[in-house]
């Protein structure tokens, strides 16, 4: 009958009793086709492999192969938002209570007890001094220290006298610090020329500057008076180059602290701040390389 023709045609087809074919090839011919992509798909992961393992070969566990396009370090503030605004009512102490408890909980790690064991950590001084050289990054050192860096040379932006930080009384304090780039050491403005003739005077030896000012023309005369507080008002070489996460672990970044004097209350104002340096260069399309801008509206009496 036709089904049971059909029927012994496929499992004629899994099985040949008469010749002892599975699916239509012999035990040894499966053996030799089975052996045959064991070998190729071996050599493939071979290949991918050694390529691997050659490319691990170019690479240091402690400096980075490539930085010829890494760019600048970006300039950060704390406390921060999503869209860059801090807005708070003098009379309301919910609406700044995040903003304090944001720098009271970054300040933590800066507090003295946290820097005590002198087993990794050092004194730097307080004043400016150049880079702290400690090994180039491939010797055989080991992990290095780090300067310590007190939260008292923050002054009232310290959080140690003033728990809320000027926003109480709407001189509210921003701590501003540089990203951290492997083995980078910012370089100091050559001449008073690079930057804004209000910024002049800060440039010192030793010391990268900060200086901010209204972002907008009709803010001019409206920011008042900042204060900054830190190391020689700005970001100082000793605690440069960092030296990574597996060789400086406790590294601490330097602080600034700008506090904003007399802002114009209840209009919004934009500021923006930046740091000035030889190597230090900005760009449009990152708002935080080298410098950053922020909305301040103080509201209430």
């Amino acid at each position: 009958m036709p089904s049971n023709k059909d029927d012994g045609g496929w499992k004629k087809f899994l099985w040949n009793s008469e010749t002892g074919e599975v699916m239509g090839r012999t035990g040894g011919s499966w053996f030799k086709i089975f052996l045959f992509y064991v070998i190729f798909y071996g050599c493939l992961a071979g290949i991918f492999i050694g390529t691997i393992q050659a490319m691990l070969l170019t690479l240091s566990d402690y400096k980075p192969t490539w930085q010829d396009r890494v760019a600048p370090p970006g300039l950060s503030h704390t406390p921060r938002s999503d869209k860059s605004e801090v807005s708070f009512n003098l009379n309301d102490i919910e609406t700044y209570l995040p903003y304090t408890k944001a720098l009271k909980d970054f300040l933590a790690k800066y507090d003295d007890e946290a820097q005590s064991n002198l087993m990794k950590y050092e004194d730097c001084g307080e004043e400016p001094t150049s880079y702290k050289n400690r090994g180039d990054l491939e010797s055989d050192m080991g992990v290095r220290k780090a300067c310590t860096f007190s939260r008292r040379v923050l002054g009232p932006c310290s959080g140690l006298n003033d728990p809320d930080f000027g926003f109480k009384d709407g001189k509210p304090c921003l701590i501003v610090k540089l990203n951290r780039i492997v083995n980078y050491r910012p370089k100091p403005p050559s001449s008073n020329t690079s930057i804004p003739e209000e910024a002049q005077y800060k440039v010192q030896p030793n010391v990268i500057p900060i200086h901010c000012t209204n972002k907008r023309e009709e803010d001019a005369g409206k920011i008042g008076e900042i204060s900054y507080h830190g190391i020689g008002g700005g970001f100082p070489l000793q605690y440069y180059p960092y030296y990574g996460k597996m060789l400086h672990p406790q590294y601490l970044q330097p602080l600034v602290a700008v506090q904003f004097m007399n802002l114009t209350r209840n209009m919004e104002l934009r500021i923006e701040c930046k740091v000035y340096g030889e190597n230090i260069a900005y760009s449009d399309k990152d708002r935080y390389q080298g410098r950053f801008d922020i909305k301040i509206l103080v509201s209430g009496s």
